[in-house]
């Protein structure tokens, strides 16, 4: 099957498309990925969407499926190809699992009216449904493409981790990355920590480390996951009191953070992790990469083809849509903590593969 998967992240940075060749559910090429970056208005609109009036939020919805179905279009012209479907995993604005509630905007009906392609959609509420996090999805994807690795990290908004023990995925998300990170850099007009520069010229603060270290979601045990909601109702009300800091000194004790989560998590994943995949913009960071290395010695972390490392996501949600197609399950209970594995995805247009 040949799936383009789309993917928005909550760092905002723009709208990932990866155009995937699968062979079977183990096997794929990528064959092209183009970011499209988010004009500003629309940075601003979702940013603050969850506090919109319930029009807003619908107009929001059909309105960015029409960004993705013109970019998605835009995007198949550039690289032209057989394309069977279009897998969009849509905009995350509320996830509130422990309410039944995960929320993603997108219209796929405004993606397949652009594209004429069908579109495998709403991936997360099956699992919600069932009794699960709706999240992490990725670590399916780190089972069967990247099992080559011990352990598999993405450092997206949020960072996360997945990895194999007694023969099951277990996968959580660990603690904010790009989504703090980012937050900082607007301070200074910025939009990312450029190779974590700024947070190498900071000085750790050891107050802020320690109120942060002590937040109650690193003592719950997996499956667990993380929400815009929480970064702005537990993270950000941490940095508050220091808000009169220089913003290296905060960019600096938030890798500090980040970094130490992310050393305990790979050392007491309960296995001998000798290889470490690690993707996700955050893979750029390289400042943070390094606070992580000296913390867990000898493992290697690795990196790979550099359009892997950034376009992970999207193509795992093309693998989403291609086992969906097949009828295989494609969300794992021992990940999002549901009563039972599934095959999730709604479907939009007649597929009409291998015609």
């Amino acid at each position: 099957m040949y799936i383009i998967g789309i993917m928005s992240g909550t760092s905002l940075d723009g709208i990932d498309m990866a155009y995937c060749e699968f062979t079977d559910s183990r096997h794929f090429h990528l064959i092209a990925a183009e970011t499209y970056r988010y004009p500003a208005a629309w940075q601003e609109r979702l940013a603050s969407l969850h506090r919109a009036t319930a029009e807003e939020y619908a107009l929001a919805d059909i309105e960015l499926g029409r960004l993705f179905g013109e970019k998605a279009k835009q995007f198949i012209e550039t690289h032209p190809g057989r394309v069977d479907c279009i897998a969009s995993h849509g905009h995350t604005v509320f996830h509130q699992p422990e309410r039944g509630l995960t929320a993603q905007i997108g219209d796929a009906n405004a993606i397949h009216a652009a594209t004429g392609l069908p579109v495998v959609y709403d991936f997360r509420r099956l699992d919600v449904a069932l009794g699960g996090q709706g999240a992490p999805l990725v670590p399916i994807g780190d089972k069967l493409l990247f099992s080559q690795y011990d352990c598999c990290v993405n450092l997206g908004g949020i960072a996360n981790i997945s990895y194999e023990l007694d023969n099951q995925r277990i996968a959580y998300d660990v603690c904010p990355c790009n989504m703090a990170f980012n937050y900082l850099a607007g301070r200074q007009g910025l939009t990312y920590d450029n190779g974590g520069m700024l947070a190498r010229e900071g000085e750790l603060l050891t107050s802020l480390l320690a109120r942060l270290e002590t937040l109650e979601y690193y003592r719950v045990r997996s499956p667990k996951t993380l929400g815009k909601e929480w970064f702005e109702q537990r993270f950000l009300p941490c940095l508050a009191p220091f808000d009169q800091q220089a913003t290296e000194n905060l960019m600096r004790t938030v890798a500090e953070h980040i970094s130490l989560r992310l050393a305990d998590a790979i050392t007491h994943s309960g296995i001998e992790p000798h290889k470490v995949l690690v993707t996700g913009g955050g893979a750029n960071n390289q400042f943070l990469l390094e606070l992580v290395k000296e913390k867990i010695g000898k493992t290697d972390i690795e990196s790979i083809d550099n359009r892997i490392v950034d376009f992970k996501e999207a193509i795992i949600f093309a693998l989403l849509a291609y086992l969906r197609i097949e009828g295989s399950n494609n969300t794992l209970a021992s990940v999002t903590g549901a009563c039972r594995d599934s095959c999730g995805g709604s479907i939009i247009g007649k597929l009409n593969i291998g015609d």
